[in-house]
């Protein structure tokens, strides 16, 4: 036995992280919704390294915490007959968050088109300085009874999204 102290593996770097950033993924605007996480034992492998459907939950936990936040509790959009399932997901690893490890998810509504809503999504350490995951989710407004895309979303759904879209 040694008195050295126990060195935590370094992962090597990814073969994605050569490719250049999409930059239509950059703030334009500091109307982000933050969100923090902390990565529990259940979110990780065996390797302590957060598996990678555990970010899909935290990006829609702040998705509707945000909601929540100008006025849009789900279970009204429920009794309205309103869903909002994800019609389109685009995700950029960029660096693993391992077991322990605190972070921020930062979400911002970019635009809505009819009944499509479009939202960026961050992962960021909380110092900023560590870039995890970005991302992009599409949603469609959805009649739950009908089971078939809304000409239009609720009136006071769509009042309280369009005083916090970001263009």
């Amino acid at each position: 036995m040694t008195d050295r102290p126990k060195q935590t593996p370094q992962l090597p770097k990814l073969p994605t992280s050569a490719i250049e950033s999409d930059r239509g993924l950059q703030a334009k605007t500091q109307r982000w919704f933050e969100y923090p996480v902390k990565a529990q034992p259940h979110h990780t492998d065996y390797g302590g390294i957060v598996w990678h459907g555990t970010y899909l939950t935290w990006m829609e936990e702040a998705r509707v915490e945000y909601l929540r936040s100008i006025g849009i509790e789900f279970a009204d959009l429920v009794a309205l007959g309103c869903d909002l399932p994800v019609v389109e997901l685009s995700l950029r690893y960029h660096l693993p968050i391992r077991l322990g490890v605190s972070a921020i998810v930062k979400v911002r509504l970019m635009k809505t088109k009819g009944v499509r809503m479009n939202w960026d999504y961050e992962i960021q350490s909380y110092d900023r300085r560590e870039l995890f995951i970005t991302g992009k989710v599409v949603l469609v407004g959805v009649d739950r009874e009908k089971g078939k895309i809304m000409r239009q979303l609720p009136p006071q759904v769509q009042d309280a999204l369009v005083k916090h879209v970001t263009t």
